[in-house]
């Protein structure tokens, strides 16, 4: 593990702390306060999990593959079930190493999602990630709508030092599209992002737009590997799901970038959100540098959710977190 990925997983271990006490001790008194795997085990784990932003689609897959496990296994003792549960929310977010095609092709990456996700920070940390391997990269600030869009990526680009097309408020955010798309051919830039509005208050007009850029695309680089990324904030929890479906009408999503999760107590909205959409979690933000926006790792997220011990740790020096946190699983009474 290279010295930014130890840093990163860090990060990440640190800021699930709110959604580890959210929901793995919840479901580690599961573990320990049953004495047998029975449907009340079953029963109450489901409900741990779906406290916990895990989504009612994801737990009942995880919670069914769990119980194939423990048949097949012959399992009988609950404690000896903790390890099977962490696979099977690993299986259930593993993403296919073809997902990331596009940036060893020429691509347009189209950067969606409301206002006040971290969308246009994302699309200038995701510049400086692409850039760093090597390839040529080019911003389009089409977020024309919002005050001072343009002038907040202009200083992303000037960080990750590549250039952007367009900017100006109140422009035509279709015509930068054209510009940026001409420019991104002239030019032999292997990676076109987009930075697109987010306002979701006037639905008609944003999926409108998003077409008129989606066609201008289409015609005009037919050839580009395209990608709808969308920005989600990690802490506003199920009403993600809610954004992410209502942009998915607009457009085909191909990825999900999830922000701010450092601190979030809803982190299990993660495992929810590629369940129930079937769009994989491509990126994940802990922070505010470049550095902090990694691609997802569904073993290093479950382990740093489930604080499990990997031979990284001794180089770490990982602490065990023991702070007093709400715990979903107070709420309900055990049964033994």
């Amino acid at each position: 593990m290279s010295e930014e990925k130890k840093g990163f997983f860090a990060r990440l271990k640190e800021g699930l702390s709110k959604t580890r006490n959210n929901i793995v001790r919840g479901i580690d008194s599961v573990f320990s306060g049953f004495s047998a795997i029975d449907e009340d085990f079953y029963e109450e784990l489901e409900e741990i999990l779906i406290m916990g932003d895990i989504g009612v689609n994801a737990t009942t897959e995880i919670v069914e593959r769990l119980k194939r496990e423990v048949k097949e296994r012959h399992i009988k003792e609950p404690s000896e079930c903790k390890q099977l549960l962490i696979d099977s929310i690993k299986e259930q977010m593993k993403v296919d190493e073809t997902a990331y095609e596009f940036e060893k092709e020429q691509s347009v990456i189209m950067v969606i999602g409301v206002n006040g996700v971290g969308k246009t920070t994302s699309v200038g940390k995701l510049a400086g990630k692409i850039k760093s391997s090597g390839r040529k990269v080019l911003i389009a600030a089409a977020d024309t709508f919002r005050a001072a869009a343009g002038d907040q990526l202009a200083e992303w680009a000037r960080r990750a030092d590549v250039p952007m097309i367009g900017g100006k408020e109140g422009a035509d955010p279709a015509s930068i599209v054209y510009d940026a798309v001409n420019a991104a051919q002239a030019r032999d830039v292997d990676v076109l992002l987009i930075d697109t509005a987010g306002r979701l208050h006037n639905k008609k007009n944003l999926m409108e737009e998003l077409r008129k850029m989606n066609r201008i695309i289409e015609r005009e680089y037919p050839n580009a590997h395209r990608e709808n990324l969308i920005v989600l904030d990690g802490t506003t929890g199920q009403n993600a799901l809610v954004q992410a479906r209502e942009f998915g009408e607009v457009a085909n999503l191909t990825g999900i970038i999830l922000t701010k999760m450092d601190g979030t107590a809803k982190g299990g909205i993660a495992v929810a959100i590629q369940s129930e959409l079937n769009v994989p979690v491509k990126y994940i933000g802990v922070g505010e540098t470049i550095e902090d926006l990694q691609k997802f790792d569904s073993d290093e997220f479950v382990n740093a959710l489930f604080d499990v011990k990997t031979e990284d740790d001794v180089i770490l020096g990982n602490k065990d977190e023991e702070k007093e946190s709400y715990n979903v699983a107070d709420e309900y009474p055990r049964k033994r």
